[in-house]
């Protein structure tokens, strides 16, 4: 059989990945915090976009080829091909007179060093201590030395050898000026392991306390797997007496310099609320903090010069236009699918949102796919890093999609439902005598849940719980 080359036509039609709709894709599945840092830095790469004020007032239209779009909380009466028009004025001239306006207005603020502070770290805590102190010169440099091989969590890192040695002082002294350091605030800092760091809380907040000093030193391990009768039998004393002193030492932090920690904590701002307006439920995007887009006029009308400008500057600011453009509708047409999706989700979970998460339905992507006629795909991304606040608290989307676990009445509850059911159980269980997790089951069966060990003892994992024979507490 020979072989030969030939040419034929063929006509197929395949997706093609266009930097638009790869742009509109990537908006979709970023977060609030990760929008709002991608419009800053369009901003400022891109000369043509300008963010409308809270305080503009009713814009004047402009002709022009280019739409202007901005971005507000969609409906299902409106379209996303509205116009918001822009008014006419001298952009040269706002500029001016808003700077002049700025000038005027510092001269009457305070200065930011009369309002601003900063919470000082475990490093700069310490320093003020040694400031502090009667230390000589040799031991200042020491203690510095130690503090600045302390971890965030106030332990040291580096040993007595591997700081005397390069610097040229005794082990001895380093040991000497450390326990003056772990004298310090806060108690337990400085420590070299978890056993020296209790025993220095424990001699700081328990001073005349003579049995949890022993146990810290002497049954550490049995502590941490709760074998409190071993401890008792070892040290001969009342098995109350040990859980006595197990109270005083879960008061003790096993982190200190936890406190002094500079890491910013990152509150979670709802995407979407959800409120109830009778017998309904209302679906209201969150736009607070989010820009709002438009076409800066003075590049427009730049356009409509037709001799004042070149050829190459009108392509150029045509380029950004398009761009600008995109950007503003693609940031609409995520905000209106976040707005449907939502919706879909009341309507699936209307039971949760009157009753609570033990009323929660099983739910996949694809119901959603198929309410808002749109690929499971794109509702994965509107759904990650997105929260919606409601009457039973904040959630994120990816919260209300969950497997469902067969009843013994042939009905289907929800992943999310069980796991709310478990946490009630283990809330009310005696803490001396802890449930096990054939012990869930079968309570769990009792209210006609039918679920397996193993499901029950990683649901028990995933809300952070301890196996019973680490819960298990004296009297």
């Amino acid at each position: 059989m020979a072989l030969e080359i030939r040419q034929s036509l063929k006509l197929t039609q395949q997706p093609i990945m266009t930097p638009q709709l790869q742009q509109a894709i990537k908006l979709l599945q970023l977060s609030r915090m990760e929008l709002t840092d991608l419009v800053r830095q369009e901003e400022e790469e891109n000369p043509v976009l300008d963010e409308l004020s809270g305080s503009s007032s009713e814009p004047e239209p402009i002709e022009t080829n280019y739409e202007t779009l901005t971005v507000s909380p969609p409906s299902e009466e409106r379209e996303t091909s509205e116009e918001s028009e822009i008014p006419a004025m001298d952009w040269r001239m706002e500029r001016r007179s808003s700077s002049t306006r700025d000038q005027g207005d510092d001269e009457d603020r305070p200065s930011f060093e009369n309002f601003l502070t900063k919470k000082p770290n475990l490093a700069e805590h310490l320093s003020w201590q040694l400031r502090l102190s009667n230390f000589s010169e040799e031991e200042c440099l020491i203690g510095t030395l130690l503090i600045g091989n302390l971890n965030d969590d106030g332990f040291l890192q580096a040993s007595l050898e591997e700081i005397a040695s390069p610097n040229g002082f005794e082990p001895a002294k380093i040991e000497e000026v450390l326990k003056k350091v772990q004298a310090f605030d806060p108690p337990g800092v400085a420590a070299r392991d978890l056993r020296e760091c209790l025993l220095l809380q424990a001699k700081q907040v328990y001073p005349g306390e003579i049995l949890v000093p022993k146990i810290i030193q002497e049954h550490l391990d049995y502590l941490a797997r709760k074998n409190y009768q071993l401890i008792a039998k070892e040290l001969k004393i009342p098995l109350q007496e040990v859980g006595r002193a197990v109270r005083l030492i879960s008061v003790l932090d096993p982190k200190p310099g936890r406190a002094y920690s500079d890491e910013n904590i990152q509150y979670i701002i709802p995407d979407v609320y959800v409120y109830k307006a009778g017998e309904e439920y209302v679906v209201v995007l969150n736009e607070d903090g989010l820009p709002k887009l438009r076409i800066n006029p003075y590049y427009r009308e730049i356009l409509r010069e037709q001799n004042q400008s070149s050829d190459e500057a009108k392509k150029y600011i045509n380029e950004k236009i398009r761009s600008a453009l995109w950007l503003i509708k693609s940031i609409h047409q995520r905000q209106r699918t976040i707005y449907r999706v939502t919706k879909s989700i009341v309507r699936f979970q209307r039971d949760f949102l009157d009753k609570g998460v033990a009323y929660l339905k099983p739910m996949v992507l694809k119901d959603v796919a198929m309410d808002v006629e749109m690929h499971e795909s794109t509702i994965s991304r509107v759904t990650s890093n997105k929260y919606v606040h409601t009457p039973q608290g904040i959630f994120e989307l990816k919260y209300f999609f969950n497997s469902s676990i067969n009843t013994s009445r042939g009905e289907n509850v929800a992943s999310e439902s069980v796991k709310e059911k478990i946490r009630e159980i283990l809330a009310k269980e005696d803490s001396q005598k802890p449930y096990s997790d054939q012990e869930l089951v079968e309570i769990l069966k009792k209210q006609d849940i039918l679920i397996a060990r193993r499901t029950v003892t990683k649901y028990r994992e995933i809300l952070g719980v301890l196996p019973s024979t680490r819960r298990k507490q004296v009297g």
